[in-house]
């Protein structure tokens, strides 16, 4: 359970912020265009901060101190956002805790890996209190949000916050079996320039992109057609949900389907919601279909990408394989669909998300070529 409640924690935390930070910026007098500023340091912080922080950690003789200190610094940096700050301010203080937060993930996925050895199948059933704290948090924020104003997010989400530290005391490395020195062939540079896993990255790219108007903008693209606070926690709460039923049943799903197989159906289906968002926004039976996909992509698709890191990057090397993705994907990814979403919403909510479609389906084409029907039996295995 000690793993377990970070990522409840963790998540918990996310859920507060991803669904309603928007509105929360637009009650404090942002228009889209600052709003799209701010929210792509939420990913920008995502190119740095996750190589950063798990290159410090392998470094040091005690890395459970770069979990802690993250930590601390998330609950610090926030604690700005409790000031009558104006745009400047806001965004400094979203820099600082954006860094932060980001930070402390790719290394606890790390931890957790430590500890799942050669069960990295199992990964779904830890991952899956990050879904559950999620929902209770979006559910939750929605209705009192709808009751007391989005104005007092920041001091509602301070406990989570404080929860997330506690936590991180709670957890830490598992001893990992002594590795012989790794060969110029099996180094981890040379394993970034193999073609698939140059695919894997180039995929995990294009689907964070696609996510850029989702994050950004679905709240207020909600609000716009009609929806309440509360409808609107239940839209992210149902697609939430789904997902916790793909990661109890990852451990089934991989030993009957290729991670890759799973990674570029994911993405597929993905094409196919962006579609239905953009088009079909005031039928809410539609929406909430859409919604539900999300456990296929992002449930089914993460759980397929922690898969793949193992299998690229196995042992000592899946810290920094995880700080790459982190850095690659929901960073660069973030910031740029975070950004391109600002400048397509001056056209409409529709061509944001025909867009995202379009980098689904290529993401989609680029899984399935260089992930599932190139790969020969040992080509793929990263051994």
């Amino acid at each position: 359970m000690r793993l377990s409640s970070f990522y409840f924690s963790y998540y918990a935390v996310l859920g507060a912020f991803t669904p309603y930070w928007s509105l929360y910026l637009q009650a404090r007098g942002m228009d889209v265009a600052a709003i799209s500023v701010l929210m792509s340091l939420w990913y920008a912080t995502r190119v740095v901060a996750p190589s950063t922080w798990t290159t410090l950690a392998a470094r040091s003789p005690r890395p459970i101190r770069w979990l802690h200190l993250g930590c601390w610094l998330t609950l610090a940096g926030f604690t700005a956002f409790l000031l009558p700050l104006g745009f400047a301010g806001l965004f400094v203080a979203m820099c600082v805790f954006c860094f932060a937060y980001n930070a402390v993930m790719p290394q606890f996925e790390a931890i957790t890996m430590s500890h799942l050895g050669a069960r990295s199948d199992r990964y779904g059933l830890l991952r899956v209190w990050g879904s559950i704290g999620f929902i209770l948090v979006v559910a939750g924020f929605g209705v009192a949000i709808d009751r007391f104003g989005v104005t007092l997010l920041p001091l509602m989400m301070l406990p989570l916050l404080v929860g997330m530290l506690a936590s991180s005391y709670a957890n830490t490395y598992a001893r990992l079996p002594d590795e012989p020195p790794a060969s110029p062939h099996d180094g981890f540079r040379a394993r970034m320039r193999r073609p698939e896993v140059i695919a894997f990255f180039a995929a995990a790219f294009l689907m964070q992109l696609s996510f850029g108007p989702y994050y950004t903008f679905f709240s207020i693209y909600l609000t716009e057609h009609g929806y309440t606070a509360a409808a609107l926690g239940m839209f992210w709460t149902v697609g939430v949900a789904a997902e916790i039923g793909v990661f109890f049943l990852a451990s089934r799903m991989f030993r009957r389907w290729d991670a890759g197989k799973v990674m570029s159906f994911a993405l597929l289906v993905a094409a196919l919601r962006w579609w239905v968002t953009g088009l079909y926004p005031d039928n809410a039976a539609l929406m909430v279909l859409a919604q539900l996909t999300h456990a296929i992509n992002f449930g089914a698709f993460f759980a397929a990408v922690m898969a793949l890191l193992v299998r690229f990057f196995p042992g000592r090397m899946n810290g920094h394989g995880q700080g790459v993705f982190y850095g690659l994907s929901s960073g660069v990814g973030g910031v740029l669909g975070a950004l391109l979403a600002g400048q397509l919403w001056r056209f409409g909510g529709e061509t944001a998300f025909m867009a995202s479609a379009g980098f689904s389906l290529l993401g989609a084409v680029v899984a399935w070529y260089w992930l599932v029907r190139l790969p020969r039996p040992g080509h793929a295995s990263g051994g």
